[in-house]
Formats: C-alpha cells, structure tokens, sequence
C-alpha cells in the first residue's frame, strides 16, 4: 500500500483531486465579477458572491467534522464534490442574481464537506513522522491549480462568462469519479506504524491542549492577513497608495501563489523534522516582514517582495500547523479539523471587513498595522507551545 516515497497512496490520490478542483476553481474566479455585471450588479455584489461562498463554509465547516465522524471521510467528500458540481452547473445556468448567490453558498458547503474530509483523511492515514511531507504535497498540489486555472478562466470567459463555471462543474464531478474509483478500496487502512484503532478525540480534548489552540489561531492570524486582506485590501493599498498600474494586482498575487506552491512541499518535510512550534514561529515572522515590507516600501518591487514572503510563510504556517492538529486529531477526528480549518475561514471573513472600515476611515498604515498586530497575537501564541518529548532536535 505504501508508494516509494513511504506516503500512503491516498495522498497521492487526494492530492490530484486537489489541483483538479483547485484549477476548476482557479478557473471560475476571472468570471465572477464579469458574470456579475452582466446580471446587473455592481463591484459590492461581487464583494457578496465571494463572502457568500466563504461563510458558508465557515459555517458548515463543524457540521461537515460531525458528518465524517458520523459516516466516514470518503462519503462527506464525494458528496462535497458532487455538491460543487451541481451548484456550479447551476450557477452557471443563473438567470438573475440573488440564483446565483443561493448557487455559490450551496458550493460553500460542498467546498466545507470535500476540504474537511479530505485534511481528516490525509491526518487518519498518514504515519505521523510523514504529516507534514503528506499535508505540503497535498496544499501544494491545491496551490498549483490555483496558479494554472486563472490563466485558463480568463481564456474562457471571452468565449461566455458562463462557461467557466461548467468547467469548474466537470472539474469537481472529475474529482468526485477519482475518489469514488481509488479511495472507496483504501479507505479503511491505517497508517503501517500505527496498526491499532485509535479512537476518536473531541473537540472538548483538543481544546484543552495549547498546541491545538495556538494552531487554530495561527489559522485565524493566516486567514485574516493572507488569504482575506492580501486580496482585498493590498491591491487598493496598490492602486491608491503605491499608484501603480492595475496589472501589478495579478502579478502580486501570482507571485504569491507560486511561491506557495514552490515551496510547501519544502515546508512539509522540514514540518516533520522540526520542533513543534519552529514552522508556526518561522512562518508568522516571514509574513510579518512581508507586510512591513508592502507597507514601509510603498513601491512596486517591495509590493512584490512583500506578496512573496507573504507565501513562503504561509507554507510554514499551514504545514506547521496542521503537523500539530495530526498529532491531535487520532482517530475520525472531523470536528477537531474542521474547527482548525474554520479559524482560517473566520479570518477571511472578519479581516477584509475590519481592514477595510480601517482603511476608509484612518487610512492604510493603520489598517495595515493592525493586521501585522493580529499576526503578532498568533506569533506569540506559537512561541509560547511547548516542545513535546518525541519532537525533533
């Protein structure tokens, strides 16, 4: 069952479903705003199509951990999957709106259900000296759709901006055919160095291990700065204050991205041979200079220089602390993963807003200050985790 790599092959499996809906995904994304305007809306509606999809997997996330606690991983993700197939299809068809809303908080919630039974998975079946290498090829797979599939949208959306949305249908539907085919006959193995059945940890348990809380608001720091300002608030920071030309925006963010990709595979393995906290502290620390960067530059280069620390630590951060959740998260532990993966969710949701009313009303050093405090808030908490007596040295 094991590859050459000693990996277990259902990381191999779910990381291949991972690019393939993260490049449907990637795909879609240049569609939304033109797709939007040709339904009648303005800028804030898009605004409300990108929150809708991120609430309602912040929402569902918990619901989805009891779901695989209850059924098992497999079930939860291939009914996520067919899920953002449907709704995408759907979307697609919309003839108004307020259809279109409804299809992309539907696919919220299959996106919660697939991205929580997937992580529960990739944590259940890995041998834990392997979590971190298992979890950086696995984002990092995710992480490289999203660089490919925007490219590839932008192509389709001059045929129709419907059409982006029916690939990203067929590319879920594609991942959902993968699990039901490889998955379904190793879902029930354990890890080779870990033969018993451990049983399931609660979310009351995790809770009271620091390491557990740290790593959640570690996710939560990451969501806020990374994943919700970065691409809400920087690039008016760089059209307004840098005064560069839009086409910096999709450069920023592309470098960003690629640097992530590059580079989590790097930072999973390093996630194994490390002490506990070393990837959490590195990571926030990176991503701190990358802001500091962006906002003390004030230029076009350091804006790019920033963006792609802002990846490098990410890696860290995401590898990290999902290195730890693994060694808590024994046996179907949905809840505890999908509370984890909810912290970044919640930070997606809250930052771009605060940030944002920050912005408008005391300008963009104190909006961006204040995310660089919330990420000292989660580097503190990193650095106060304990070293465990069978971490690395």
């Amino acid at each position: 069952m094991k590859e050459d790599t000693g990996l277990p092959r259902e990381v191999s499996v779910l990381a291949t479903m991972a690019f393939i809906v993260a490049v449907g995904f990637g795909v879609q994304s240049p569609a939304l705003p033109v797709f939007a305007e040709n339904l009648g809306v303005g800028s804030a509606a898009v605004g409300a199509l990108v929150s809708a999809f991120a609430l309602m997997r912040l929402v569902s996330g918990p619901l989805g951990g009891r779901f695989v606690n209850a059924v098992g991983e497999i079930r939860v993700l291939i009914t996520g999957m067919f899920m953002l197939a449907t709704t995408s299809v759907i979307a697609g068809l919309s003839t108004s709106f307020p259809q279109l809303l409804i299809m992309r908080g539907l696919g919220g919630i299959g996106s919660a259900l697939y991205s929580v039974a997937a992580m529960s998975l990739v944590f259940r079946v890995t041998p834990g000296h392997l979590t971190g290498r298992a979890v950086g090829i696995f984002q990092g797979a995710f992480y490289s759709g999203t660089v490919i599939g925007p490219a590839i949208g932008g192509l389709m959306s001059g045929l129709s901006p419907r059409v982006p949305f029916f690939a990203y249908g067929g590319a879920a539907a594609l991942g959902g055919v993968v699990a039901v085919i490889f998955l379904r006959r190793l879902s029930n193995r354990r890890p080779a160095d870990d033969e018993r059945p451990s049983p399931a940890v609660g979310l009351r348990t995790a809770i009271r291990h620091y390491p557990y809380r740290a790593a959640v608001t570690a996710n939560f720091t990451i969501g806020w700065a990374v994943f919700g300002v970065r691409v809400s608030v920087l690039p008016l920071y760089l059209l307004n204050v840098v005064k560069a030309p839009a086409v910096w925006i999709g450069v920023g963010l592309s470098a960003c991205a690629v640097v992530q990709a590059l580079t989590l595979p790097v930072a999973g393995r390093r996630a194994d041979r490390w002490p506990a906290r070393r990837p959490l502290v590195l990571g926030e620390t990176v991503i701190i200079l990358g802001f500091l960067a962006i906002l003390l530059g004030a230029s076009v280069p350091t804006y790019l220089v920033g963006l792609a620390l802002l990846g490098l630590g990410v890696s860290f951060v995401t590898t990290g602390g999902s290195k730890l959740v693994a060694g808590i998260a024994t046996g179907r532990a949905g809840v505890v993963v999908a509370i984890y993966q909810s912290g970044a969710d919640a930070g997606m949701v809250v930052g771009p807003l605060i940030t944002g009313l920050l912005a408008d009303h005391f300008g963009y050093p104190t909006a961006l200050t204040t995310t660089i405090t919330i990420l000292t808030i989660g580097l503190t908490m990193s650095a106060f985790i304990r070293p465990r007596p069978s971490d690395p040295t």
